[in-house]
């Protein structure tokens, strides 16, 4: 008998699946992979079931010969050692990204005569019911709180993204890249004190209240399911604090991170040019334990934010108050600097790491911009957060088109570079 393979990165079972196994059966025996949680999450929606009850779930459907963990995005491993005749998939994948895993498929199997087999994709209203089902489960706070410590452990380092709205939401929570043979995405959104108060039109020094930036982390929940980070600045009085904690682990946000200063808040990028006042350590630490009191779960996380090195009081200074932090409950520390070479905070990262193994790391490389995800990650660190590239690439854009749309008098000098509405509605997921 011929052997047939096809692989699924689902949770859920429906028609479409169903279908293309039916399709499979007609050429022979069919085998069927199911995608490791970490090659799942490099282009996929996160996994809402454990790999093990996956492969099970698979295997109790009829007419299937065996269950193989695909490890990879890529069919390199599975072709090799399977060697199939014909690899079966949706045709849906002769599209980008996807259309990256179908050429490789080809090409696997054309070294020694195997085919690819496109089934008609499956879309109609039930198995449109069954997805929608699976987003609302990823988004329910109980699920979307505990993801950001599942990631930890699953990806070599965590990539969160500012947003500021539902629609900038949308854009972290969709897009998804291949490149060199590397599918990859966004792992979680950072919610910016900057951003936000930006896009409002406000001042960054907290003047924008927590009523109304809890309504910017409802209006991204609403439409998305990827973890959140949220910016608390400095957490304000600790007898605020806890409330701030409570909320957020209710709504089931994943982590806060709080920085160690006091007074009216300045952007940490101006540095010593203005007035900044930073917390005594006992204190913040007091701050802390209190935050990690009042927790119900064990899935929230109070993140410090460590300012030493943008006030330039010195690196001892800074793994002091790490060290201090992580003692009195914070469950990750951030470093911060303003350089543009990032050498302070990979001799902060490689000192730390020589005392604690454990501790998440969280670094936002705005100004130390040349370095890549995986040199970060040599050192240690965890987390890298963009925490405004899409506020500062939609500035330029904006002001450019409403400068020429006053130039020319009309929209058609602009309308050739900026992106058809119809593009803009497809992001926006209907009920």
């Amino acid at each position: 008998m011929a052997k047939i393979y096809t692989c699924f990165s689902t949770d859920i079972i429906h028609e479409g699946h169903l279908h293309i196994i039916e399709e499979a059966r007609k050429y022979g025996d069919v085998y069927i992979g199911v995608l490791s949680d970490e090659a799942t999450i490099k282009y996929n929606k996160f996994p809402t079931i454990p790999l093990e009850e996956r492969v099970e779930m698979i295997r109790k459907i009829p007419g299937v010969k065996d269950v193989i963990v695909q490890d990879d995005v890529m069919y390199d491993k599975v072709v090799a050692e399977l060697k199939p005749d014909y690899i079966i998939h949706g045709d849906n994948w002769k599209v980008p990204p996807l259309s990256a895993l179908r050429d490789n498929a080809e090409k696997l199997l054309s070294a020694y005569g195997g085919k690819v087999i496109d089934v008609p994709y499956t879309y109609n209203e039930n198995v449109r019911r069954v997805d929608k089902r699976v987003n609302e489960k990823l988004a329910m706070p109980e699920y979307r709180r505990k993801r950001l410590k599942q990631l930890l452990k699953l990806r070599p380092i965590v990539k969160a993204m500012e947003v500021h709205s539902g629609l900038t939401g949308l854009i972290v929570e969709k897009t998804v890249v291949e490149h060199e043979g590397e599918f990859d995405q966004f792992d979680a959104m950072w919610i910016s004190s900057l951003c936000d108060s930006t896009a409002k039109g406000k001042p960054d020094i907290e003047l924008v209240d927590m009523t109304s930036r809890f309504r910017t982390i409802d209006d991204v929940m609403d439409v998305t399911t990827k973890p959140v980070i949220f910016d608390g600045d400095t957490g304000g009085l600790t007898e605020h604090f806890v409330y701030l904690v409570r909320s957020l682990e209710r709504m089931g946000v994943s982590a806060i991170i709080i920085e160690d200063k006091t007074g009216l808040k300045k952007n940490s990028l101006f540095g010593t040019e203005v007035e900044q006042t930073q917390d005594d350590i006992p204190h913040f630490c007091e701050k802390i334990a209190a935050g990690k009191r009042v927790q119900l779960t064990d899935e929230f996380m109070i993140i410090a934010r460590i300012e030493s090195l943008i006030l330039e009081r010195g690196m001892e200074d800074a793994l002091e108050r790490a060290h201090a932090f992580v003692k009195a409950g914070a469950d990750g520390i951030m470093i911060h600097s303003r350089k543009k070479d990032p050498a302070e905070i990979l001799e902060f990262c490689d000192k730390f790491r020589k005392d604690n193994k454990e501790t998440p790391i969280v670094v936002v490389p705005t100004s130390f911009n040349s370095i890549t995800e995986e040199e970060l990650a040599k050192h240690g660190v965890n987390i890298v957060i963009y925490a405004n590239q899409l506020t500062r690439s939609a500035f330029p854009a904006m002001e450019q088109t409403a400068k020429d749309i006053l130039k020319y008098h009309r929209a058609k000098e602009v309308d050739d570079r900026l992106m058809p509405i119809k593009d803009i509605i497809s992001l926006i997921d209907e009920l």
